[in-house]
Order: structure tokens, then sequence, then C-alpha cells
């Protein structure tokens, strides 16, 4: 009984200090905010306030061609209302939490082509994600990215096995630090042949198997698309599973609009009625102007 209750407080102090680090990191972003808001205004830049119930955030992709560099990705990020910046590292940290905005997705050490699945390589990936576990913790931020890996010979079973496996060393961590782990769900018809975690069937598997709400999926909406369409239906039905998504048109991976065969407006829409409450993160490339596209993406996406 009393070391029941001594790891009681242990547990309730240990989620105490990360709530205290999110609410800390969180205020800063906060008042970074604020401050560059106030500044835009003054070089009067416009600032938009997204008003919709989506949390939206970027990669660097979106910004491909418009010549900035990280400060001038975020300044301008910030200005039109984005919230969070993926696939950044914490190197890029104080420039996001200058602009007010969060790293919604941080790299966790493993691979496309060399990722969980493969049980030769646990050891090396563990210590990597560990590393942003741990980095990620401190900073506030929500999710690391964990990819599955290419087939290479294994089958998917096998390769599921070996991902529970892994996901369940490090998922004690991940829970006990606040953190999300988002297995990230990849087409292997177009873009990654070979790549495992490849339908939403699988991933789920995994997840149900390591059985924790701290372990997940980034569901890339574009990926799926091409692999088993039905996107609606499928998130509705998988929502539990899914922390964090992507977006990007079909065919090309580009910006949507009505040459498209995603409607944005009604994916966003559902995914906003389920109460999500994660990131919805763009990661097209543009074929026109960066700045006013991502505008006119974030708009589409504000319901």
């Amino acid at each position: 009984m009393i070391a029941h209750r001594i790891g009681s407080r242990q547990s309730q102090r240990l989620e105490y200090d990360v709530a205290m680090r999110r609410r800390s990191f969180l205020n800063t972003v906060a008042g970074a905010a604020t401050a560059a808001a106030g500044a835009q205004s003054l070089s009067g830049a416009q600032t938009t306030k997204r008003t919709g119930r989506l949390k939206q955030a970027i990669c660097g992709g979106v910004f491909r061609g418009s010549g900035l560099d990280m400060e001038g990705m975020c300044r301008e990020a910030a200005r039109l209302g984005v919230l969070g910046f993926d696939l950044r590292g914490p190197e890029h940290f104080p420039v996001l939490k200058k602009h007010g905005l969060v790293p919604t997705m941080v790299g966790g050490g493993s691979g496309i082509k060399a990722g969980i699945n493969d049980k030769s390589l646990h050891n090396e990936i563990e210590e990597r994600m560990r590393k942003a576990i741990q980095a990620t913790a401190d900073a506030g931020a929500p999710n690391v990215i964990v990819m599955a890996g290419d087939r290479k010979g294994i089958s998917d079973e096998v390769g599921a096995d070996n991902s529970v496996a892994f996901l369940n060393k490090v998922k004690g961590m991940a829970e006990d630090l606040g953190v999300n782990l988002c297995i990230e769900l990849l087409n292997s018809k177009v873009n990654h042949p070979g790549y495992m975690a490849d339908h939403t069937a699988w991933g789920v598997d995994v997840c149900k198997r390591v059985d924790s709400p701290r372990v997940g999926l980034l569901y890339d909406i574009y990926h799926m698309q091409i692999m088993e369409g039905d996107v609606i239906r499928t998130i509705r039905d998988n929502i539990k599973y899914i922390l964090h998504f992507h977006t990007a048109g079909n065919p090309g991976r580009h910006e949507f609009d009505d040459t498209q065969e995603l409607n944005y407006v009604g994916i966003a829409t559902a995914i906003a009625d389920l109460g999500f409450e994660g990131y919805l993160a763009h990661e097209y490339t543009p074929t026109k102007d960066p700045i006013p596209t991502l505008d006119k993406m974030l708009s589409i996406c504000d319901v």
C-alpha cells in the first residue's frame, strides 16, 4: 500500500512537471506571437487570424520557390495564421518560438527506407528516438514522427510484429513525458515503392497491439488517397488512432484546387466535426506564388 501511494505521488508529480513544461512553452509562444503580430502591424503587413476549428500547421515545402530562409518562412507562416511547423528539429526551436510557432512534428531518427519494421535497426533507432522524445518534451511540443521502413523482403506480418516490439520499448517514455509517437502512412504506389505502412489497416493494427494513448498515426491524406481512397469514411472509422494529418492535392502533391480529386473543405469539415484536437499540417509543393497559395490553402481548411 505504501509503495502504491509513493508510486502514485511520483506519477502525479511527473504529470504536473510535463504540464508545467508545456504551459511554459505555450505561454512563451503566445507572447512571441503577440510581439510578432505587433511588429508586423507596424510594418504594414496584414496579419490573418484563423477562426476555424482546426489547428493548422505547415511543412517547409509549402514555401518552395519563395527564396525565404527559416526566419522568413516562420515570419510569413505566423502572419498567415499558422500555428505550427512540422519536421523541424531542436536547432530550429528558437526561431519557431520567436514567431509563436509550435514544433508540431519532430524527427524521431527512423527513416522511410530504414525504419522500425527491421529488428536489426532497433538499437540505433531507439537511441535516436529517445533523444527526440526528450527534446520534444523539453520544448513542450506534441509529436515525434515514426517511420515503418521499406519491406526489403520482410513480410507485413513480421514487420508489424517488429514495429510493435519497438514501440513497446519506447512507449513508456513517451507516456511519461506526454509526447505522441506518430507512425506515418505513405503510398508505395507512386512516391515510396516498398514502404510498409502503406495502408491504414496496417497502422491501426500496430497501434491496437501497442495499446498506448501516445502511439498513433500520422494520416497523410494525399498518400492514403492514392493507396485506398474513401478518405472521409476511413478517417471517421479510425479517428481514435489518428494523432496528426498531412495534406496535399492529388494527383501531383500540389496545392488543392478544382483540378484535384480531393475536396478539402469536406475533408477538413469531417475532421473538425469529429472533435479532432491535434494538428492538420500542409505538405504540398506549390505550383504558383507560394505565399498567396498558402493563404488560400489555410482558408480552405479554416472550417
